[in-house]
C-alpha cells in the first residue's frame, strides 16, 4: 500500500474523533420546535472519564518533555565546562569544536565535503 497524503487514513484515533465531534455538534444543535432537549450530563456519556484520561496522558507528555529538557540542558552544561578545561590547558576550542564536528560525519561524508572545499578553493585562486 503506498501513501497518498491527500487520502485520510482511517485509524482507531480518527474513529474516536469522528465519534466525539459528532456527539459535539449534537450537543450544540438547537432542538426543533415540539421537541424536547436530549443532552446528557458529562458522567452519563462518559465524557467526563474520556476527557480526565486525556488530561492526564497529556499531563503525563509535558512533564516527560520537562525532565528530558532539564537533562539536556544538565549536558550542555557539562559540555560547557569541558571546553573551559580544554581552554584552560592551552587547546584551540575553535579548532576542538570543528574536530568533534567532523567526527560525528561519516568518512565518506566527510572526503566529499573536504573536496568541495577543495575545489572551491582552487577556483578562487586559495590554493
Amino acid at each position: 500500500m503506498t501513501y497518498d497524503p491527500w487520502t485520510p487514513r482511517e485509524t482507531e484515533h480518527s474513529a474516536k474523533s469522528k465519534a466525539q465531534k459528532a456527539a459535539a455538534r449534537k450537543a450544540t444543535k438547537k432542538p426543533k420546535s415540539g421537541e424536547e432537549d436530549e443532552m446528557l450530563a458529562p458522567e452519563e456519556t462518559g465524557e467526563a472519564t474520556v476527557n480526565s484520561i486525556a488530561s492526564g496522558q497529556l499531563r503525563a507528555f509535558v512533564e516527560r518533555i520537562e525532565r528530558l529538557e532539564e537533562d539536556k540542558q544538565a549536558i550542555g552544561d557539562d559540555i560547557k565546562l569541558v571546553y573551559a578545561e580544554m581552554k584552560a590547558t592551552g587547546f584551540d576550542t575553535k579548532a576542538m569544536r570543528a574536530i568533534v564536528r567532523l567526527r560525528k560525519k561519516d568518512q565518506a561524508t566527510r572526503q566529499e565535503e573536504e573536496a568541495m572545499v577543495d575545489l572551491y578553493k582552487a577556483a578562487l585562486g586559495m590554493a
